[in-house]
């Protein structure tokens, strides 16, 4: 392998290490790797990662990000589906930052419930699309020792992981998201610094954990009823909730219980609101409910 005077991957280095993997990246399949090392380097400034932190990588590639972070002092542990690349990227890491502390798990994300070795405090990836929300979620519900999170998503994610209540993109997993963390779009990433250039453009996502909503009932049934007002979007809150709560009475009672608007839509309602409607149908039903269906689960997205 061709080696560079720097500690990133140059384009022809990345180029030469798709030819050996025998990866011709395509758009169909989201495949595109990042070109630019000061792109590389945005990612992990603006994910505020220090000398020795324990970082979580989903998706690694080629390492072009890897070596951002190990170039920090990053403990890393990538998290890789395609056993070719996890197979390659140790060899990688060793040519560019021998002595790095680095860790290979071949598996799917979305698989992962514990990683080997500290557990970490931040997640930095470039998601494609597809998984990007899933991931997300799965990886803030399996571990709560995440502080933060940087990511480099669609700029279409980006704008509904961070709209806030009322936002035309508010849905699904903006409120979500908010249940574990505040989120912000911090940067645009142009289509340039990526092989092959996509045709939609790319952001970074900003992620600081919080605590969630103060409330008896679980995330859930929390998630449940935010699944149900977003459902069919253009439904009052009274309709789109009338088959969780048993009947649209039920559904009318519990949001004024919860002190929110029978009449509003689910983009105008914060997590707060959600927690607060899902302990008021708890209490009306007489507790908890068991057979909250697991579509309120961590990779429920909005359709």
């Amino acid at each position: 392998m061709t080696s560079t005077a720097g500690p990133l991957l140059g384009p022809a280095e990345i180029r030469e290490l798709a030819a050996r993997a025998g990866i011709r990246p395509t758009k169909t399949l989201g495949q595109n790797f990042v070109l630019d090392g000061g792109t590389v380097r945005k990612i992990v400034r603006q994910a505020e990662v220090t000398a020795g932190e324990r970082v979580v990588e989903v998706g690694p590639g080629l390492g072009s990000l890897t070596l951002g972070l190990l170039e920090a002092g990053a403990s890393v542990v990538a998290v890789e589906i395609d056993p070719v690349l996890a197979g390659l990227l140790p060899g990688t890491v060793a040519a560019h930052a021998p002595g790095a502390d680095l860790t290979v798990v071949g598996a799917d994300a979305l698989d992962v419930h514990e990683l080997p070795g500290p557990p970490p405090t931040a997640l930095v990836a470039n998601l494609p699309y597809n998984v990007s929300v899933p991931v997300l979620l799965t990886f803030l519900e399996r571990f709560p020792t995440l502080e933060r999170v940087l990511v480099m998503v669609q700029a279409e994610v980006a704008d509904r992981l961070a709209a806030p209540p009322g936002s035309r993109v508010y849905g699904v997993p903006s409120a979500k998201v908010a249940w574990y963390a505040s989120a912000r779009r911090t940067a645009t990433v142009g289509r340039s610094v990526f092989w092959p250039v996509p045709n939609v453009d790319s952001a970074l996502v900003r992620l600081d954990r919080r605590e969630p909503p103060v409330t008896a009932v679980s995330r859930r049934e929390v998630f449940a009823v935010v699944d149900a007002a977003f459902a069919q979007r253009r439904k009052m809150l009274r309709s789109a909730l009338a088959t969780l709560a048993g009947s649209p009475d039920a559904a009318v009672a519990a949001l004024e219980a919860a002190g929110v608007d029978p009449q509003a839509r689910g983009e105008r309602v914060d997590i707060d609101g959600f927690a607060r409607v899902a302990a008021a149908l708890a209490a009306r039903s007489g507790g908890t409910d068991p057979s909250v269906p697991s579509a309120g689960g961590p990779g429920t997205v909005e359709p």
